[in-house]
């Protein structure tokens, strides 16, 4: 863990595009997302039904659970749709190098 609360989690050349990976940081479940560009980092379990959200399709720069069909959004972690209705925390991510690290002290 880095002085700020930061823990490596992946290598960045581990992450498929559009594809999730789940790890888990400190007790944390997390799903680590590479799309458009960048890497997210969104809690791995959807507020509607306790599910793992690392298991749905990534669109849009969102992630859909696939037992009901919610999607959140990526940089947000709020619901685009019915059924969920309650957001999912997101995880501040750096890239060093091809160390991907996120915090899950700190909630974006």
């Amino acid at each position: 863990m880095t002085a700020d609360g930061f823990v490596r989690v992946a290598a960045l050349s581990e992450l498929e595009l559009d594809s999730p990976k789940r790890v888990v940081v400190a007790d944390v479940a997390v799903s680590l997302v590479r799309t458009e560009g960048e890497v997210f980092a969104i809690n791995d379990i959807c507020s509607h039904a306790n599910v793992s959200l690392s298991e749905g399709e990534v669109e849009d720069c969102s992630i859909e659970c696939w037992l009901h069909g919610s999607s959140f959004d990526l940089r947000t972690g709020k619901p685009n749709g019915l059924p969920a209705t309650r957001p999912v925390p997101v995880y501040p991510v750096k890239i060093e190098g091809d160390d991907v690290l996120v915090s899950v002290t700190q909630e974006s």
